[in-house]
């Protein structure tokens, strides 16, 4: 499946808003998750061909020209106007999604399978806490959106600077806070040590941390081990790994899991 670049949009320094639409999106269906995401597929320099494109010429190809797929949150369907949009973290030249999304302009292709997911907010739950980075941002902006009114809802999210930051709007009760690397002395503990902070309310808790992995699993366990949150119930996961690039973080990704389960 593959949609058409309609408009493009910086919403912060770090990040970029794409709007898909046409080519055929006409048969995208959503599914119920606002966690939901698509895999993009992203060229590696001198690659011979552009999108839209048949997956089954790749095994001819060099590894080196394959395409390289990138997993990304549905931030909005526009059931309607039949658009996809997405937003994009960004660092310059670094990767492929980013500096994609940098040039992207109207016209433009991209080819995507999907969408998968598997998170939306409890409705019966007496209180949702989402916390993560950047990375995070579409999922819990859009989980904000699924609220139920008066919801409560305590958002932790870790970025840049002040010009990172982004305005979320829920019907639910909102009480967020951003957290500054850039003015930070220890930029890695700042959300594990904002989560350990926190006054937990009475009654369950619909649990969605996503991030850098160190970040999370630091989360992760705090949480089942002080607060005994049940980690088969808590949407609670990696999205990236500091110092790494996503090709390496694949490598060993199932590894790192499986060890992350005896911290607790």
């Amino acid at each position: 499946m593959y949609g058409e670049v309609r408009s493009t949009q910086r919403l912060t320094p770090s990040m970029v808003r794409v709007v898909l639409g046409g080519g055929d999106l006409d048969g995208f269906v959503p599914i119920p998750y606002t966690d939901q995401y698509i895999n993009a597929q992203f060229f590696p320099g001198g690659a011979p061909y552009t999108a839209p494109f048949d997956p089954a010429h790749f095994e001819a190809l060099n590894s080196d020209h394959r395409p390289r797929g990138r997993r990304y949150t549905v931030r909005n369907w526009d059931d309607n106007q039949r658009e996809l949009t997405i937003d994009f973290v960004v660092h310059g030249d670094h990767g492929y999604a980013g500096p994609w999304a940098q040039r992207a302009q109207p016209g433009d292709c991209l080819q995507f399978t999907g969408p998968g997911g598997a998170y939306a907010p409890d409705p019966d739950a007496a209180w949702h806490l989402m916390a993560g980075d950047e990375s995070a941002l579409p999922a819990i902006g859009a989980s904000l959106e699924a609220l139920t009114p008066g919801a409560r809802a305590v958002v932790l999210v870790v970025v840049d600077g002040p010009d990172d930051e982004l305005v979320l709007t829920t019907p639910g009760d909102l009480n967020i806070t951003w957290l500054h690397r850039r003015s930070a002395e220890a930029p890695a503990t700042l959300l594990p040590d904002a989560v350990a902070g926190l006054d937990f309310a009475p009654g369950a808790v619909d649990v969605f941390v996503h991030g850098e992995a160190g970040e999370v699993r630091a989360v992760r366990k705090h949480l089942l081990s002080e607060h005994r949150i049940d980690g088969k119930k808590a949407s609670i996961s990696p999205y990236w790994r500091r110092t790494m690039t996503d090709e390496e973080w694949r490598t060993i990704k199932s590894a790192w899991l499986a060890d992350q389960e005896g911290d607790v």
